[in-house]
């Protein structure tokens, strides 16, 4: 066989696979989605405002970690204490913010007896204030979530169910995106749903999660005592967490009735440095568990679909390089791939991913009203994610590999949406 033909093999395998694997997954994450449904969530007690009553109510500590939060700090604050649960307590954490944020908290502490406020002379990162606020509570039940969350009033009683049960080491709530004024953020609605929201029924369904949400995630104080707590040297902190506690046999669900409104980027900008951030902590984590994994089967599910997907992004990555030097340096004298996203395996691929939107914004209605009005948007998420995906798991390996282990994760400023009610702003690691 000659050099060009082998050349066009291995092309047109890499090519199979970038088509492929999209098609798996989302068929893998469908299945594992309705199983989900059918297991957990149809039952009589599947609307939101009708949780099934308790013979008590542990104490429950929400703790906020803030950086430069003064745009946010008070709503989130104030959406706390409208929760319905009746025995929590809130700590706030100003993280040497340069804003106003703590005298808006400390306004706020004398304003509800719940709340109270440490605050840090200097920029820790989210890791360290987490950390900080759970050696101050006597509560065996921490609620971690960002400064710019707002929890649904009943969010609390969804999470400490699950805590019932021994087994159970952290439990992720459902995050829901309310910048909304933009194309961008009208995708990512679709996106929290189709990719976030599937992705997380699916992993439950086969008992392992990749990651809590950062912005609303409830803890077992012994669990995270026994996992070492929040690692203060990760980009991620929610992902070392949950790889933390799973290796050492801690179960991690995922409660759908669990609300938080979050704010996301809405400039392509901002998405990207979110995206690479995110990208960049999930390497870090992986490289630096890699061997507690080997050793562990059980965790090898979550650990081949990262793998997997990485793998798709260098692939498509190399694709886009290759047929980019075909077109522009050699006239098309190297063995053509054809172009991406034509003939059949182009319908196939955009018709399962739009039947992959359809069933996961069907599964999300109950809670988010409104929610398929998103669908028309859609269309234009594929060509965005991909892009976005690729792109930042390329970036994120190197970068991952570059990070010296023991440096201290701070907080920057991302972009926090554009809407009238909703300013741009401050917070994250």
């Amino acid at each position: 066989m000659t050099l060009p033909a082998l050349m066009g093999n291995f092309w047109g395998v890499m090519l199979s696979y970038v088509f492929l694997y999209p098609v798996l997954m989302s068929l893998l994450w469908m299945i594992g989605g309705v199983a989900f449904y059918f297991r957990y969530e149809r039952h009589p007690h599947r609307i939101v405002s009708q949780p099934p009553e308790r013979a008590d109510y542990p104490l429950i500590a929400v703790l906020v970690p803030c950086f430069n939060e003064e745009a946010n700090a008070r709503d989130t604050i104030d959406a706390l204490m409208d929760l319905r649960y009746p025995n929590f307590e809130v700590i706030a954490i100003n993280d040497g913010s340069r804003d106003r944020t703590g005298e808006i908290l400390d306004a706020l502490a004398d304003e509800y007896p719940q709340l109270r406020v440490i605050h840090n002379v200097k920029n820790q990162g989210k890791a360290v204030g987490l950390n900080t606020a759970a050696l101050l509570t006597h509560a065996e039940i921490l609620v971690g979530i960002d400064g710019d969350a707002r929890l649904d009033p009943w969010c609390l009683h969804w999470l400490v169910r699950h805590f019932d049960v021994p087994e159970v080491g952290a439990v992720t709530g459902n995050p829901r995106v309310r910048t909304r004024s933009t194309l961008l953020g009208r995708i990512q609605v679709g996106e929290f749903s189709s990719i976030v929201g599937l992705i997380k029924r699916a992993q439950r369904s086969i008992g392992l999660i990749f990651t809590v949400a950062g912005v609303i995630a409830a803890f077992r104080r012994s669990a995270l005592f026994e996992a070492g707590f929040w690692s203060p040297d990760k980009l991620t902190e929610d992902v070392d967490i949950t790889w933390k506690l799973q290796l050492a046999g801690w179960e991690v669900r995922f409660e759908p009735r669990a609300l938080c409104w979050i704010l996301m980027p809405e400039t392509l900008k901002g998405l990207w440095n979110q995206r690479l951030r995110w990208a960049t902590g999930g390497a870090q984590v992986i490289f630096d568990y890699w061997s507690e994994i080997w050793q562990r089967p059980r965790m090898w599910p979550v650990f081949v679909e990262y793998s997997m997907s990485i793998l798709w992004a260098f692939c498509m990555a190399l694709l886009v390089v290759y047929r980019t030097a075909d077109l522009v340096f050699y006239k098309h004298d190297l063995q053509s791939v054809p172009v991406l996203m034509l003939g059949w395996t182009g319908l196939l691929i955009g018709t399962t991913c739009l039947v992959q939107m359809l069933l996961s914004l069907w599964l999300d209605r109950p809670y988010d009203q409104g929610l398929l009005k998103n669908y028309f948007w859609m269309i234009w998420y594929p060509v965005i994610y991909w892009v976005l995906s690729a792109t930042t798991a390329v970036a994120a390996l190197p970068a991952a590999l570059a990070r010296r282990s023991g440096k201290r994760a701070t907080w920057i400023s991302p972009d926090r949406g554009i809407s009238p009610d909703t300013n741009r702003a401050n917070n994250k690691r």
